[in-house]
């Protein structure tokens, strides 16, 4: 199996590093960078791998920093990163779920040429369409918002309508005010599109669309389905409840805030750890508190086959349930009427512990080259891995090699969850005979 899934993930690195490459030379252009800016190769390349990406962490004001055509560059790179993921993502989980109709799988696909394209232009055209469409829909309302509740001129607010919404949808994080959106913190024309925008991009494009066929049915809807909306819904709810309980009392973030304040920055701060990497308070400032349960957010992540990062909603309660059925002392593992297979509990599995060990390695790593405290360190390799973007203001401070872990973190973060997932996903292999059982003591 190995030969035939070699060859579409070396395309997809291939795909991604090439569009690197593309974007940090188009950011090293002076027509990108404002009067003074200096023309710094590390630079352009951590902004251009933090966009491709959909990260959002940056060494630079990307307000101040760049002009409105490297502006540009990086919604472009965002929009390359995010459609490419999700359109990919899709064709890969409709291939393994056998949603595609198609006559073989996506892998077999790359080397026997089996698949009828029909089939994968029409899903590749759905979710640009799906993508652009709600993202229309966010920057007509950001725009309207800018333009009459903040003055900005036509063109200005069209274009910060644009960007954030493109921004959000892709969960990249990338905002045009030097402070996020820490001075909306209580506007909700503001923050609920950008939090709609985050959550539905979150989602990813096969439960958008089977939400969309059956919104009358829900009871017909997928095991992903329901595991992805629910898990979704449990982690927004424990998310803006413990930040508000955190940030609201005495010496948190939103204690001197208004009511309006602190009810849309407490959403704000359960939504935008969902790898959006756009903030409505200094984490810089939030108590330890609401560090670790933030870090704990990003590292799970949104929904599979969507724009966000992480291990995945589905990922963790899958291993939750395995956890409870062992507990229990039950034999098998079932969600909603439906058994879960051996093959897909170890794929969850395997996909955390890689993830565990590639953080762990990366947190050592980079407290070995600086002398920041382990929380704060611990706080930005996650969002790096999650390809977050959130951060507690460490990123520009820290040395090259640090960010160059970070860099490489975000690109196996993005790229490397798609294609290991998918991989584990398509092998199977069969084997003829079985051996003795034994049991090892475990615990």
């Amino acid at each position: 199996m190995r030969s035939r899934w070699a060859q579409p993930a070396r395309l997809v690195t291939a795909a991604f590093a090439a569009a690197v490459i593309i974007g940090t030379l188009l950011l090293m252009l002076p027509v990108s960078r404002t009067p003074g800016s200096s023309a710094d190769l590390m630079v352009a390349a951590f902004t251009t791998v933090s966009a491709v990406c959909v990260t959002g962490l940056i060494t630079v004001d990307t307000a101040t920093y760049w002009t409105p055509f490297g502006q540009g560059v990086i919604l472009a790179l965002i929009h390359v990163g995010g459609m490419g993921v999700m359109a990919l993502a899709t064709l890969l989980t409709l291939a393994v779920r056998g949603k595609l109709g198609l006559r073989s799988t996506l892998v077999a696909q790359a080397e026997t040429k089996t698949i009828a394209l029909g089939d994968v232009r029409r899903v590749i055209r759905r979710v640009i369409a799906l993508m652009l469409g709600l993202e229309a829909i966010v920057a007509v309302l950001l725009t309207l918002r800018f333009r009459f509740g903040y003055d900005d001129a036509w063109g200005s607010a069209i274009w910060n309508g644009v960007f954030h919404a493109g921004s959000a949808f892709n969960n990249a994080g990338f905002a045009l005010r030097s402070d996020s959106l820490v001075s909306f913190v209580s506007d909700p024309w503001i923050v609920l599109p950008i939090c709609a925008a985050v959550i539905l991009g979150g989602l990813g494009f096969p439960v958008l669309r089977e939400v969309g066929r059956r919104w009358r049915t829900p009871q017909s809807w997928s095991l992903h389905t329901r595991l992805t909306l629910w898990g979704t819904a449990i982690l927004l709810v424990l998310g803006i409840g413990l930040f508000a309980l955190f940030e609201t009392a005495t010496g948190g973030t939103l204690a001197d805030q208004s009511l309006a304040g602190q009810i849309f920055g407490s959403i704000g701060g359960g939504v935008f750890p969902r790898t959006a990497g756009f903030n409505s308070v200094d984490y810089g400032l939030v108590r330890d508190e609401t560090e670790a349960i933030t870090t704990g957010l990003m590292f799970i992540g949104g929904g599979s086959a969507g724009t966000a990062g992480g291990i995945k909603v589905t990922t963790f309660f899958i291993l939750g349930y395995v956890i409870l059925a062992e507990i229990r002392g039950e034999p098998d593992v079932t969600i909603g009427g439906r058994q879960i297979a051996n093959s897909v509990q170890r794929q969850a599995l395997t996909v955390a512990l890689l993830a565990v060990g590639l953080v762990a390695v990366s947190i050592v790593l980079t407290m070995a080259v600086t002398d920041l405290p382990p929380l704060d360190v611990s706080f930005e390799v996650v969002s790096a891995f999650a390809t977050v973007g959130l951060s507690t203001g460490i990123t520009a401070d820290l040395p090259p090699i640090a960010q160059v872990i970070l860099m490489v973190l975000m690109f196996v973060g993005r790229v490397g969850s798609i294609t290991v997932a998918s991989a584990l996903a398509l092998k199977t292999r069969h084997r003829q005979y079985r051996l003795p059982q034994e049991r090892p003591i475990v615990g």
